[in-house]
């Protein structure tokens, strides 16, 4: 019942705030009557201008789509693309630090889809091929485009859809305009708050009598966040007594800047050319404080201990960290584009573009405890009902002299570092030709080829740290030879005030780093296995014949074509054995060549109807670290099963221990796609003078293939192991069991989608200005992700039930939106130990944003606008459980409420 009373709670305050607006309305209408009318005939921006440019590119494509077009210059509907598209039928956004950033198209995770920016394939900056949407500033982006069908002509399309990003064109735009816009914001968790600050300025002219157009903008953002972090739990014990966790507070710096740059040559109705530029960088660096312990799995717990109320009357030996992470971010993509018409018939183009990213990723660790001499701590927790536990512990954490840095885990190590490099880079370059016909069942064909080739590599440096002054032992700053006093002018905010503790003493964990410690290089195979890299070389041949003809009264268009895909893909890394963290490098890879057929019709019904079916063949690449050719050898010698027989492993009298056997596991370079058959048929109507439009949509998607882990049978013979350097007592058998990525056995993924775009005033004209834009999605997926024969799992991505809201008044200058977007349950990736990625199972979340807004409407400060903006207004938290028992929570984030205020001022 939880999302229902966010929804009616949601409700109530749309309701209020229209009515609101609408009071104020009815007080003016009579004397603004007259002014009214002649405002309405003015140019649109603002909210109804977004909502009607989407509704047309929707209606106009023969594809089925979804579209986002900004309010005005330099201004989508939201603060971030991922929060724009999230709104969108069928879409959904991951949040991350609190911001939306990766975005699930019809219940698939981001790996399933791509990106393209002005119609070209971008590159990403994580581990994989998923593209983080924070990286581009809304500021930036006049349009979006979602395609959910295929077609010929979309290069590097996925299976789930592409977006497309698309920046303004100032010929087409046609006139000078200026924008400019600022805004302060405040994100507040509990009673602790952090200010920032976004800007941008956009430019837009045209030259020569009209032949030169140029457009640029700047976007810098500042924005300081903060979250408390409740877990990763340790789990419960067989009684559901919670096992121990970690408690955190982070703070975050958030800094980036972005620039947009585009100039349009157009001499002459037969040439033009176009230069887009695009450039982002973006810091980010987090403090993190906090501790971690083990209460039922390490503590001496108090009789009468429930899954709700525990005590532990010793044996309490807290981890008090204090962390710095820290990713910065350089995106940079270029493109130049010829047109040519070569006669009334027939045109050609040309375009060479290039996308580049790099990131530098630093994890840092360091630990403190409770100082030797002193006995371990006291605890008890309760759980809260709003879904983690309180913790009253018996010292106060916050006390510098009860602690010393130090290996207080007893992990071998007083501290630990993590540093890693992602590179990727794609260059493209296409040629497109273009045959138009006058009259016939085509209006014309269009053919053509795009050449890319795409490297990927991911590189890591990791060590672990010592306390300089106790690598000799007993010294005057390290009096026990193996923890030291923490300095106290490196001391930073100690207040926490969350999850029942109030203080946990804080330190500049860089400052630490750089003045007390020393690196102990941490050669490790699971670490040399973190350095891989992949290529792929990609030529794309397509051709698509674009329909419009009628079919007796009913008029038809859409398209027809075939891309014909030949891959060179290869990978360079390592192989790493036993008694070799190192190993020896390897390089492998495969060639081949994919058919994607693709349809798309639009048919055209009275009365403003149209109904849509799409068909095609679609693929996603796999993920890159799937892709990589890494692999460890090693020995298994507590084997149960004979892999090759299947019956019980004998134990070996000799060393009393179970025969061993080889094991191998790792990447394959030689993976082919994620493939689909998929079909669509939509239905939409629009009235109102084409303002509003409901519509329905069902897909269906038939995975002929998956990727997901298997174990096979392989030989240590033919890998690169040396037997020189087999390790003592080998397996005597050669054959082994070899654990990795293929393609196996696909399944189904259906569901269903209903929207509306509706202003008020076509259904009775006293509404105007009032609107209500509303979607829901249900998605279904017989898809096993773990393979097979693995227990059932959601497809990463996946929620079954999404629905979005929002209502909308905009008049008279006035403008005032609320939005809601709902998610049920569904598996997600979060940083995992060592850097990489791990699943993990999220609850529901319903997100709430308000958005106010004055625009001056004549004099010297017309177009003068102000805006307050809202995000997370009910403070929506980010949390899993174990199971999907509410009462054993696993990670609770709070990431507080966003307040922003702006002014933007336009020419």
């Amino acid at each position: 019942m939880q999302p229902l009373k966010r929804n009616l709670l949601s409700t109530a305050l749309a309701s209020a705030t229209l009515m609101m607006v609408s009071t104020a309305y009815a007080q003016t209408a009579d004397q603004n009557q007259a002014q009214a009318e002649d405002l309405d005939t003015l140019e649109v921006v603002g909210i109804r201008r977004s909502i009607q440019e989407s509704i047309d590119a929707k209606q106009a494509s023969t594809s089925i789509v979804e579209a986002i077009s900004s309010e005005d210059i330099g201004k989508l509907p939201d603060t971030s693309i991922a929060d724009s598209l999230a709104r969108l039928p069928g879409l959904t956004a991951q949040r991350f630090g609190g911001r939306p950033q990766e975005v699930n198209i019809r219940g698939f995770a981001g790996d399933f889809s791509t990106t393209t920016l002005n119609g070209r394939e971008q590159v990403s900056l994580g581990n994989n091929r998923g593209v983080e949407f924070d990286q581009y500033p809304s500021e930036l982006v006049s349009q979006v485009l979602v395609y959910k069908t295929s077609d010929a002509q979309l290069i590097g399309q996925g299976l789930s859809g592409t977006v497309d990003l698309k920046t303004i064109r100032p010929l087409a735009y046609g006139k000078r305009a200026f924008a400019a816009n600022l805004r302060g914001d405040q994100n507040k968790v509990g009673d602790e708050k952090e200010t920032g600050y976004r800007y941008s300025l956009s430019y837009i002219d045209q030259f020569a009598d009209n032949t030169v157009g140029i457009a640029l903008g700047y976007a810098h953002l500042n924005n300081p966040g903060q979250a408390k972090q409740f877990g990763d739990t340790w789990g419960y014990d067989g009684g559901g007594i919670y096992g121990g966790g970690k408690l955190y507070d982070l703070q975050n710096d958030n800094q980036r800047d972005g620039f947009m740059g585009v100039l349009e040559f157009a001499p002459n109705d037969t040439y033009r050319t176009v230069i887009d530029v695009f450039y982002s960088k973006f810091d980010r660096e987090e403090q993190k404080r906090g501790m971690e312990f083990a209460a039922a799995f390490g503590g001496t717990p108090a009789a009468g201990n429930t899954p709700s109320h525990a005590v532990f009357t010793g044996g309490i030996n807290p981890v008090v960290r204090n962390d710095f992470n820290a990713t910065y971010d350089d995106l940079f993509a270029i493109g130049w584009k010829h047109e040519l018409t070569l006669s009334p018939h027939w045109t050609a183009s040309a375009d060479i573009s290039y996308s580049g990213a790099t990131r530098k990723e630093r994890i840092l660790e360091t630990y403190s405890g409770i100082a030797s001499g002193r006995p371990r701590d006291t605890l008890t927790v309760d759980f809260n009902s709003n879904g983690y536990f309180d913790h009253d512990f018996g010292y106060d954490y916050g006390d510098a002299s009860i602690l010393r840095l130090g290996d207080a885990g007893g992990w071998g190590q007083d501290g630990y570092i993590k540093d890693f490099e992602v590179k990727d880079s794609l260059t493209s370059l296409r040629f497109d030709f273009e045959r138009t016909f006058d009259e016939g069942w085509f209006s014309s064909v269009e053919f053509g080829a795009n050449l890319t080739d795409r490297t990927k590599s991911r590189a890591s440096n990791e060590s672990f740290l010592d306390l300089t002054a106790c690598l000799g032992g007993v010294s005057p700053s390290c009096p026990d030879g193996i923890s030291a006093p923490i300095p106290t002018d490196l001391a930073t905010s100690s207040a926490f005030n969350a999850y029942g503790v109030s203080s946990i003493y804080g330190y500049d964990a860089l400052r630490a780093y750089n003045t007390l410690y020393t690196r102990r290089r941490n050669d490790n195979k699971d670490i040399t296995n973190k350095n891989w890299e992949v290529n792929e070389q990609v030529t794309t041949a397509f051709f698509q014949a674009n329909i419009n003809t009628d079919l007796g009264p009913v008029p038809v268009k859409g398209n027809i074509g075939i891309q014909a895909v030949s891959v060179d893909q290869s990978s360079k890394g390592n192989e790493t054995f036993e008694g070799n963290p190192l190993g020896r490098s390897v390089a492998d890879g495969v060639n081949y060549t994919d058919f994607m057929p693709s349809l798309n019709l639009s048919f055209g019904l009275p009365w403003d109807q149209f109904v849509r079916f799409g068909a095609g063949k679609q693929v996603a690449r796999p993920r890159m670290d799937d892709m990589r050719v890494n692999n460890n050898v090693s020995v298994d010698r507590n084997r149960a099963i004979n892999p090759i027989t299947g019956a019980v492993n004998p134990i070996d009298p000799i060393t009393g221990n179970r025969i061993p056997w080889w094991t191998r596991d790792g990447g394959n370079s030689r993976l082919r796609p994620w493939e689909a058959n998929s079909y669509d048929v939509s239905y939409e109507k629009y009235f109102g003078g084409n303002k509003a439009y409901v519509s329905a949509a069902y897909f269906y998607k038939d995975l002929k293939t998956y990727i997901y882990n298997e174990s096979t049978l392989f030989n240590i013979n033919d890998t690169v192991v040396d037997p020189a350097d087999y390790p003592a007592n080998p397996p005597p058998n050669p054959v082994g069991v070899y654990t990795r990525p293929v393609n196996g056995n696909g399944g189904t993924v259906k569901g269903f989608e209903l929207a509306a775009s509706v202003p008020l005033d076509v259904l009775w004209e006293p509404l105007m200005g009032f609107g209500i834009q509303a979607n829901y999605s249900d998605t279904k997926s017989s898809v096993q992700p773990l393979g097979p024969s693995s227990p059932n799992e959601p497809l990463p991505g996946l929620s079954k039930y999404v629905s979005n809201i929002t209502a909308y008044y905009e008049r008279f200058g006035f403008s005032t939106r609320v939005s809601q977007r709902h998610r049920s349950q569904f598996v997600g990736e979060v940083q995992g130990f060592g850097g990489d990625r791990t699943r993990r199972t999220f609850e529901g979340e319903t997100v709430t944003d308000l958005q106010l807004g004055y625009s001056i409407q004549s004099g010297p400060l017309k177009d003068l606008s102000f805006l307050l903006q809202v995000n997370n207004l009910e403070n929506e938290p980010f949390r899993s459980s174990f199971g999907g028992n509410d009462a054993q929570p696993r990670e609770y984030f709070e990431y507080g409420r966003t307040y922003l205020f702006g002014v933007n001022y336009r020419y």
